[in-house]
């Protein structure tokens, strides 16, 4: 897999985006201006390289809207007008479907649906792959004749599939204690004693809610019936938990976004961290021996959901599919391959990573050479291997994925008052 040129690469898009004229995506005329399509989430996928390159082969405008991530779902959920595409992580699809915030998008109008690979279309990517608890991505996807989610395919999904990863949390190899560093990596070394007063947490109350759940059944102090509907009492037991250690000084802060979570580290306020798979990559090229932990309980899994505004039409609406189409075109895939994130038609992507990227990112080998980041800088050295093994092991072994629960107002108020606390 040798990498392919950029004029090549260019050529391949202009022949996807001819072809989707024949599926109803009208080229925009030349000598007009060019539609803007807003795109509003997360920094995990909103960055400014990707806005450019979509921009230079779409012949769009975009603007990107990233923020934390509570706060953009609120937003897009009262405010569909507010932007043309959500990108997000599947916990989010439910708030906006319920809110009438999302339209069905129509996969006749996807020129790579028929590439999207069985994670997000059955729930497994292998036959004897964990599910996972909570609202595995492909329970979400398709729109039923009734107007509810569910796993029968009609035509219609609520969100396009493409990035999504498994997370844990990352600790820094030469702080952590070494009695700790001794023992199998466990969510339990979040509320360990031994790293009191150096442990920052996601400040996401359907995402720090499960990294401290996961945690609290590491660590012996409780259980749980079923890790994605965690019940009103499960829900008081566990907080009771949180508010006294965060009470003890336990937690060093709480961050929002992927940069704030590099900083938290990186200024050494903590030690070990919720963390997203950028953030980690960003740290080792800043040479800060940050390893993103392969805990024994298994992953809590997200899928990244890309969403249409039901509030957009016409030629706006016809520029949104083709930035859907762009994410699934190759380029975008390995682009986030090299910041640890899957995509959802790897085979695509392949193409334009080398042999060695894909070997160490999608087969989990050991690196045969260093790897660059996105960003250019070395983010994986000769001989490292990445935790959790192959995209097919780390994605059979997910312990829960992101889920908003029928107990989600409940954990939402406790949340708070744990913050507060």
């Amino acid at each position: 897999m040798d990498n392919t040129s950029s004029s090549a690469r260019r050529q391949f898009i202009k022949g996807t985006l001819a072809g989707a004229a024949t599926v109803g995506i009208a080229p925009f005329a030349i000598g007009r201006e060019k539609p803007l399509v807003r795109v509003m989430g997360t920094h995990v996928t909103l960055q400014e390289a990707l806005r450019k390159r979509a921009e230079e082969d779409l012949g769009i405008r975009l603007t990107f809207e990233p923020g934390g991530s509570a706060a953009v779902l609120q937003k897009a959920s009262v405010y569909p007008q507010s932007f043309d595409l959500y990108e997000q992580w599947s916990n989010s699809i439910n708030i906006l479907w319920r809110a009438n915030a999302i339209a069905p998008i129509d996969v006749d109008r996807l020129t790579y649906w028929g590439e999207i690979n069985s994670l997000t279309k059955t729930g497994r990517l292998a036959p004897k792959a964990r599910m996972g608890a909570g609202d595995a991505p492909h329970k979400l996807l398709n729109v039923q004749p009734d107007g509810s989610l569910g796993t029968a395919h009609t035509g219609k999904i609520s969100f396009l599939p493409y990035v999504h990863n498994v997370d844990s949390f990352g600790y820094n190899r030469e702080l952590i204690p070494s009695t700790l560093a001794q023992e199998q990596e466990s969510w339990g070394w979040l509320l360990d004693s031994r790293v009191s007063g150096r442990v920052a947490i996601i400040n996401d109350p359907t995402i720090g809610l499960f990294d401290l759940a996961l945690a609290a059944q590491g660590k012996g102090l409780m259980t749980f019936g079923d890790l994605g509907a965690i019940s009103r009492t499960e829900i008081d037991e566990l907080f009771e938990i949180l508010i006294e250690l965060k009470q003890l000084g336990h937690f060093a802060g709480f961050w929002t976004s992927v940069p704030e979570s590099v900083q938290f580290m990186k200024s050494q306020r903590c030690v070990i961290e919720s963390m997203f798979s950028p953030a980690v990559s960003a740290l080792n090229s800043q040479q800060v021996p940050v390893t993103f932990a392969a805990p024994r309980e298994g992953y809590r899994g997200w899928h990244g959901v890309m969403c249409l505004s039901s509030a957009t039409k016409g030629r706006i609406k016809a520029a949104a599919y083709e930035y859907m189409n762009w994410w699934l075109s190759g380029w975008p895939g390995a682009y986030i391959a090299r910041q640890g994130y899957y995509i959802s038609n790897p085979a695509r992507s392949a193409n334009y990573l080398s042999q060695a990227e894909w070997d160490y990112w999608y087969l989990g080998k050991p690196a045969i050479q260093d790897l660059a980041g996105p960003d250019g800088q070395i983010a994986v050295y000769q001989g490292q291997q990445r935790t959790g093994g192959s995209y097919s092991a780390r994605l059979s072994n997910v312990a829960v994925w992101n889920t908003v629960m029928p107990t989600y107002e409940y954990s939402l108020q406790k949340w708070y008052e744990f913050l507060t606390s």
